[in-house]
Order: structure tokens, then C-alpha cells, then sequence
């Protein structure tokens, strides 16, 4: 099964891919997300929630940061998602990504993964 990346968009501090898992897209930014790249973020989730992705697996292991604008990009597509019968799902999270989740409370309300994998997998059912 081809897995080739559907886009990506960069600008000096944050990159986002995108590709097609099945009937899950897979979303990777890395590097900083916050106030100055949050759009990167949210033009390819919003393109995915119109294009029916209604489930969408956000692989956070490669952000090194993530601000109350990037938790504000996430939180907006989850609403969005759940609207349409899917959700956000968030895999992989470094722990100072995790920490900002946390304190704001928004763990509660994200389905979060170990791994891109597992929420694959658990998509699959």
C-alpha cells in the first residue's frame, strides 16, 4: 500500500506533512507550533476535514513546542472532527508538548496515543 506523503507546508520553525492512511489522515508537524506557524497547521487540517477526513491522527513526536495558539488550531479541528462523526487523535507526544496539555486541562478532551500506530490501529476496528 502506497503511503506517500499528500503535502507538506514549511516555514523556518515548523513543517507539516500529511498523507492518507486508509480513512484516517496522518498529520506530522515538527518543530515549533505556535502563534507565527499555527496557520501550517490549520490550512492542512481544515483541507482534510473538507475533503471528508473525519479522523485525524496528529503525530506529535517531532513538536518541540506548542503554544495556547496551537492548542487553540488542535482544539478547533477536534470540534470540527467530531462534528463530521470522526475526532483528533494525538499520538506520540514529548513531554514538553504533553506538559502544556496537561496544565491547560485539553488531555481530557484528545484521545492520546503512544504511537501513530496504535491510533491506526485503533481506528481499524
Amino acid at each position: 500500500m502506497d503511503h506517500g506523503t499528500v503535502g507538506s507546508a514549511q516555514s523556518g520553525r515548523l513543517l507539516v506533512e500529511v498523507r492518507e492512511e486508509g480513512s484516517s489522515a496522518v498529520v506530522t508537524p515538527a518543530g515549533e507550533l505556535d502563534h507565527h506557524t499555527a496557520d501550517l497547521l490549520r490550512e492542512p487540517l481544515d483541507d482534510l476535514l473538507a475533503k471528508g477526513f473525519s479522523r485525524l491522527v496528529v503525530d506529535c513526536s517531532r513538536l518541540e513546542f506548542c503554544d495556547s495558539t496551537g492548542l487553540n488550531v488542535l482544539l478547533g479541528a477536534r470540534l470540527k472532527a467530531e462534528a463530521a462523526g470522526g475526532g483528533v487523535h494525538l499520538a506520540g507526544m514529548q513531554p514538553v508538548v504533553a506538559r502544556v496539555f496537561e496544565i491547560t486541562g485539553a488531555e481530557a478532551v484528545f484521545t492520546i496515543h503512544d504511537s501513530v500506530e496504535a491510533a491506526l490501529a485503533e481506528g481499524a476496528d
